[in-house]
């Protein structure tokens, strides 16, 4: 199988390159930097793939779009929200018009998306849910129509709708170990909202399998079973890591320091499920938080 990949430096491109290798798959990578290996080809979120290089995107098997701006660890400013809405939108739409230009073009296009439901309480959410109308709502309401537009093209498309990671590589938990490991981690607000989380190896084998189950298509939930509380995430990430988790930060201090940013990412509840991974017959390694941490803190040890 012949596949692009964007995205493919970050955390989870990197990890599906491994997997990508296993398997005997032949990879090219879009790289927004001057190409140093013969797999590598240059794209631009806004200018996409240069004409010359479209023949090198000829006989593709499948696109896995993983690319966008880093969405946490800052205050949410009107030119960074703009930077995070045009490397998924814009991109999106410029992998898309690069396919469009093909003789032969890929069977399947796996593009990423977001949690898309806004700030829902208790509410169990699938992918027939509602969709918010949060600026993260809006984003992935926007970035899944760039991708959809591909199945005009006769492409499969399948939009994965993506929770946090859990590996001590990037993303959230990443962000988390330091102030945990020092005892300084705690709930945020009420503790009460939802977080709805995946294992980064399970997250690879749900590429994998979208990659290979044909029927599959469309909105995809890409998320554990077992979504917890901010609190039972908090307490079991401190019991992994063997400190206290006492302190708490209120809801007017995560506004105070983080803004909008961390509104949405701290203080929202959504209690998202995998319903057509479920129904597919996707099984997930580590569908429980604890094992999940544990494996993702000490990977050889498991």
């Amino acid at each position: 199988m012949k596949i692009l990949i964007t995205g493919a430096s970050g955390l989870i491109g990197r990890e599906l390159q491994t997997s990508f290798t296993e398997k005997g798959y032949e990879m090219m990578l879009a790289t927004r930097s001057d190409p140093k290996k013969p797999n590598e080809i240059q794209w631009a979120t806004k200018e996409g793939f240069a004409s010359e290089d479209l023949k090198r995107l000829e006989g593709l098997d499948a696109v896995v779009h993983l690319a966008g701006e880093n969405i946490s660890g800052f205050r949410w400013t009107d030119e960074k929200k703009r930077a995070i809405r045009d490397s998924r939108v814009l991109g999106t739409r410029c992998v898309v018009e690069a396919l469009s230009k093909l003789e032969n073009r890929p069977r399947t296009l796996i593009s990423a998306s977001g949690i898309i439901y806004g700030d829902r309480g208790d509410e169990i959410l699938t992918e027939e849910s509602s969709i918010g109308n949060t600026f993260l709502s809006e984003l992935a309401k926007d970035w899944e129509a760039e991708a959809e537009l591909a199945g005009e093209l006769g492409i499969r498309v399948a939009m994965l709708r993506i929770g946090p990671v859990l590996a001590k590589e990037g993303g959230a938990l990443a962000a988390m170990l330091t102030p945990f490991s020092l005892g300084l981690g705690g709930a945020a607000g009420s503790g009460k909202q939802w977080m709805s989380w995946i294992a980064l190896s399970d997250l690879i084998a749900v590429i994998n399998f979208v990659l290979e189950k044909e029927t599959l298509r469309g909105a995809i939930n890409t998320v554990s079973p077992n979504p917890v509380t901010n609190e039972e995430f908090t307490k079991t990430l401190g019991g992994v890591l063997s400190r206290p988790t006492i302190l708490s930060l209120p809801e007017f201090a995560v506004r105070l320091m983080f803004g909008e940013m961390g509104e949405a990412l701290l203080l929202s509840s959504a209690r998202v499920v995998p319903k057509r991974l479920e129904d597919a017959g996707f099984e997930f390694v580590f569908p429980h938080l604890k094992p999940a941490l544990e494996h993702a803190l000490n990977p050889k040890d498991k």
